[in-house]
C-alpha cells in the first residue's frame, strides 16, 4: 500500500489534511512544531515507513489544512489528534513531536492519559517557553526557557505587524547555528508562510505560555528525549525532560551531525536511525 493524503473534518468543523503511508505494524503519529508542516517529516515518511506505518498531519492553520478564525491553542490542537488517531481507528500507536508538536502531546497526554500510546519520542521541546515572573531564576533555566514576557511580547506584535515577513524569516534563522544549508533555510522558511498571522500569533502565545513541567512525571510509557547541540533549544533543557520522565532516555545530537532544531531534515539517515531503533524495541 502506498502512501495516501488523506481528510477528516474535527468536531468543530475545521478540515484537517493528513498523511498515511499505510502498512502493517504499531503506527507512528507525528506531529510538525509551530509555523511548520508535515512537510517537515518528508524523510521520515520515506525513511521510517518501509518498516512501519507512518501518520503525519496538518495541524490547524499550518500547511494545506483548513485555517479557520478560532481554536488556536494547544488543547484544542491535542483535540484534533485526538478526532485524527478517532478517525484512523489508532487503538495503539506510537507518538513523535518536534517543538510545538511536542507540546500537543503532552496536552494529549494531560488530558487523555497514555493508554493509546505504546512509546513516545520527543524532540526539542522545553518544559517551559517563557520565563514567567513567578518561576525561580532556577527553575526559568531548567526548564529552559527561551523568552521572557517582554520578549514574547515583543515577537508577538512584530509577527503581526507590518514587518511580519522580516520578523518570520530572522525566527527562522535563529533555529540554525552556523551556516545552514541555504536550500534548507528556504524550504524551512517557505513552509512558515503557510500560518497566516490571526492564527500563528495567537497560537505561539498559548505554546509559550504553557508550563508542562506537572505533566512529565506522568508520561509513564517508554520515551525518548532527542536534543541537538546546535539548537537555540538549551541541550540541558531536554536532559531535565528526561530526567523526569520515568526512565526515559536522552540522546544528543553534536553539531557534527546537526546543526540546528531541525535534525531531522539536517541528516535523516541519522534522526531515523536513532529513532527506528528506539521504535523497534519490545516489537516482536
Amino acid at each position: 500500500m502506498g502512501t495516501t493524503m488523506g481528510e477528516l473534518t474535527t468536531n468543530d468543523g475545521v478540515r484537517l489534511t493528513y498523511r498515511d503511508s499505510g502498512g502493517d505494524g504499531v503506527p507512528l503519529v507525528m506531529l510538525h512544531g509551530w509555523g511548520q508542516t508535515q512537510e517537515m517529516f518528508r524523510h521520515q515518511v520515506t525513511g521510517l515507513a518501509p518498516g512501519r506505518r507512518v501518520v503525519t498531519l496538518d495541524q490547524r492553520g499550518h500547511g494545506i489544512s483548513g485555517k479557520p478564525h478560532h481554536g488556536y491553542r494547544i488543547a484544542r490542537l491535542a483535540r484534533d489528534v485526538l478526532g485524527l488517531v478517532d478517525h484512523l481507528g489508532l487503538d495503539r500507536f506510537d507518538a513523535l513531536g518536534w517543538s510545538m508538536g511536542v507540546s500537543v502531546w503532552w496536552s494529549f497526554i494531560d488530558q487523555w492519559g497514555t493508554g493509546r500510546i505504546r512509546r513516545f519520542v520527543a524532540v526539542d521541546q522545553p518544559a517551559a517557553v517563557a520565563a514567567v515572573p513567578w518561576m525561580s531564576a532556577e527553575e526559568q533555566r531548567d526548564s529552559g526557557a527561551i523568552f521572557d514576557v517582554s520578549g514574547l511580547l515583543e515577537l508577538a506584535t512584530g509577527l503581526a505587524g507590518p514587518d511580519g515577513e522580516r520578523v518570520r524569516q530572522e525566527f527562522v534563522r535563529g533555529m540554525f547555528s552556523g551556516s545552514p544549508d541555504p536550500g534548507l533555510l528556504a524550504f524551512v522558511a517557505e513552509q512558515i508562510r503557510s500560518t497566516p498571522a490571526y492564527a500563528g500569533v495567537p497560537l505561539l502565545f498559548d505554546h509559550c505560555a504553557q508550563d508542562w513541567r506537572d505533566v512529565l512525571p506522568r508520561v509513564d510509557v517508554p520515551t525518548l528525549v532527542i536534543a541537538c547541540d546546535g539548537s537555540h533549544v538549551d541541550p540541558a533543557s531536554q536532559r531535565y525532560v528526561a530526567d523526569r520522565v520515568p526512565d526515559a532516555r536522552l540522546h544528543t545530537f553534536p553539531t557534527t551531525v546537526a546543526s540546528s532544531h531541525f535534525p531531522f531534515l539536517e541528516n535523516p539517515a541519522a534522526f531515523n536511525a536513532v529513532v527506528d531503533a528506539f521504535l523497534a524495541e519490545g516489537l516482536s
